[in-house]
C-alpha cells in the first residue's frame, strides 16, 4: 500500500497529477478542491495517498490532510459512492466541510455535490454521522515526522511534508476531547462544535468550548 507521495510536479490535469519521484512518475487523481491547492509544475509536493485496486485498475487518490483521507475512505464504504462520487463530494465541502455536513446530519450539503443525489446524500449522512467525532479530532494531527535513510528510495530529499493542519484544527480536536470529558456524547460534542465553526471558522479552544456548551446546555 502507498500511503504517502513526495517528489516533483511535472504536469497538472483536470483530475489528477503526475508526480516525479526520483525519475518514477505517479498519476496521483486528488479532488478539484486539492488540485486547486497544490503548486505548479517542478515544484515539490507531498500527498497522503489511498490506492483502490479492483482486478482491472490500479488508482492511487492524493490529499493534502489525513482527514481528508479518512473521509475518502469512510465514504467509498457507503452504497453509492464510488472513488468518483467521493471526490466531487470532498472537492465541493473540503474535508472540513464534510465533518460538519455529517456531524450536523446536513444531507444537504452532500447533496450540493455532482452527482450525488438526496437519497445518496441521506445515506452518506445517516451512515457516518457516528464517524464524524474521530475524523475531526484527527483533523488536529501533526504532519508525519520526516523519513529515515531507508525510506529514501521513495521520497524527494528536499520535498515538503504535508501541509500542516490549520491552526483551528488543532482547537477542534482539543474542544471535542474537553467536551467528551465533561461527559457529552462524541455524537453531540461533534455536532455542537461543528455548529460554532460554521459560525465562527476563527475560533480558538477556550471560545469553541464555551460557544459549545451554551448550545449543549440544557434548554428552558
Amino acid at each position: 500500500m502507498i500511503g504517502r507521495i513526495a517528489g516533483r510536479i511535472e504536469y497538472k490535469a483536470l483530475d489528477h497529477v503526475l508526480i516525479d519521484v526520483r525519475g518514477v512518475g505517479y498519476v496521483v487523481h486528488c479532488s478539484d478542491r486539492t488540485l486547486a491547492g497544490l503548486p505548479g509544475p517542478g515544484e515539490a509536493v507531498a500527498l497522503w495517498t489511498d490506492l483502490l485496486v479492483r482486478e482491472d485498475l490500479l488508482q492511487l487518490f492524493g490529499f493534502t490532510t489525513l482527514a481528508e483521507k479518512e473521509w475518502h475512505r469512510l465514504l467509498m464504504s457507503v452504497q453509492g459512492v464510488g472513488a468518483k462520487a467521493s471526490m466531487a463530494i470532498l472537492g465541493t465541502l473540503g474535508a472540513d466541510g464534510v465533518s460538519r455536513a455529517i456531524a450536523l446530519g446536513d444531507w444537504n450539503a452532500v447533496k450540493a455535490a455532482k452527482g450525488i443525489g438526496p437519497k445518496t446524500a441521506q445515506r452518506v449522512v445517516n451512515e457516518l454521522k457516528d464517524k464524524a467525532p474521530a475524523v475531526m479530532a484527527m483533523a488536529g494531527a501533526a504532519a508525519p515526522t520526516a523519513p529515515e535513510p531507508d525510506d529514501a528510495p521513495l521520497v524527494e530529499p528536499d520535498a515538503p511534508r504535508p501541509a500542516a493542519a490549520p491552526a483551528n484544527a488543532a482547537a477542534q480536536s482539543e474542544a471535542l476531547s474537553a467536551l467528551q470529558n465533561l461527559g457529552y456524547a462524541p455524537g453531540e460534542a461533534a455536532s455542537a462544535v461543528a455548529t460554532v465553526l460554521g459560525e465562527t471558522p476563527e475560533a480558538d479552544t477556550p471560545a469553541l468550548i464555551r460557544a459549545a456548551l451554551r448550545l449543549l446546555a440544557p434548554k428552558g
